[in-house]
């Protein structure tokens, strides 16, 4: 059973995964279109970091940026074994109950282009694509998406 609560980054488990999508990220893309926190901005403030387990074993890793006006989804990876198991998209609803519970009106994100199986993902629960958003530049190695929560 996958159960997604909040965690911290640090913890041995989460920081795997994170560093894990950080090296994927680092082998795709240019410094420049790299957009993810590092271990210690996931423990800011409006930052609400959450992870997926099964027992001990932790399957990915998700988090909501609380930002004035909208919520951002950010660091979400699942690890290989545990994709295509719904594992991502139960992070992906505590990321939207959470923005909820903060009386945000809409979820936005920024993630890289060819990542496909995500941009699926996205898709299927409600974002639709948009421009950049806040402080990221246009680029080609982006793409932006946005749900609104009613």
């Amino acid at each position: 059973m996958i159960i997604v609560e909040a965690s911290d980054p640090l913890a041995p488990g989460p920081r795997t995964l994170l560093e894990a999508s950080h090296a994927l990220m680092e082998s795709l893309y240019a410094a420049e279109d790299n957009h993810f926190l590092d271990l210690n901005e996931l423990k800011a403030p409006n930052i609400h970091f959450f992870a997926a387990r099964n027992g001990s074993e932790t399957l990915g890793t998700g988090a909501l940026a609380a930002m004035d006006g909208y919520g951002e989804v950010k660091s979400m990876f699942t690890s290989p074994a545990a994709r295509g198991k719904g594992t991502a998209a139960a992070i992906l609803r505590q990321i939207e109950d959470t923005a909820r519970e903060l009386d945000l009106p809409l979820l936005r994100l920024e993630t890289g282009t060819g990542l496909d199986a995500a941009h699926r993902l996205y898709a299927k629960h409600g974002f639709e694509l948009r421009g950049p958003f806040g402080d990221y530049p246009d680029s080609p190695n982006s793409i932006f998406m946005e749900k609104p929560l009613d």
